[in-house]
């Protein structure tokens, strides 16, 4: 059974800041990740971001899970997202 993918307003933002083609580079990763989310992810250690994260090349999707729903809090690029 697959996750609902979930965005908060500020992942939302994020995602509409990045350029085109890192865009579809990130939808293409979020079609794999509802199947198995906690395959692809990792937990993160600084709970203050969020619980776990997704790698999409350079950038960092983090997110919760809720029962069946995959909640995108934030994606950034890797060196600028946990600051």
């Amino acid at each position: 059974m697959a996750y609902e993918l979930l965005y908060t307003r500020r992942a939302a933002k994020d995602i509409v800041k990045l350029d085109r083609v890192v865009q579809k580079r990130l939808k293409k990763a979020l079609e794999k990740f509802p199947n198995k989310p906690l395959h692809y992810a990792e937990k993160l250690i600084e709970p203050r971001l969020g619980s776990y994260r997704f790698r999409a090349g350079d950038y960092r999707i983090i997110f919760d899970i809720d029962g069946r729903r995959i909640i995108i809090l934030h994606v950034g690029h890797r060196r600028e997202i946990y600051q």
